[in-house]
């Protein structure tokens, strides 16, 4: 996937825009564009919150 610039007049065409971006893409798209800029973010070995939240709370 390639990026796309694009300049918008005010906030509401930008959003607009983003909106349509966004929907063009299927669920696939976007869950792998959400794991790219998560690796980036975190890297490779970043704890699963979804786990952690599985696990019982330690007592005092």
């Amino acid at each position: 996937m390639e990026p796309i610039a694009h300049k918008s007049r005010s906030f509401a065409e930008a959003e607009r825009w983003n909106n349509q971006q966004m929907w063009a893409l299927t669920p696939e798209q976007r869950f792998a564009v959400a794991t790219v800029l998560r690796r980036r973010a975190y890297g490779a070995n970043c704890a699963d919150v979804r786990e952690a939240e599985r696990r019982p709370a330690a007592l005092p």
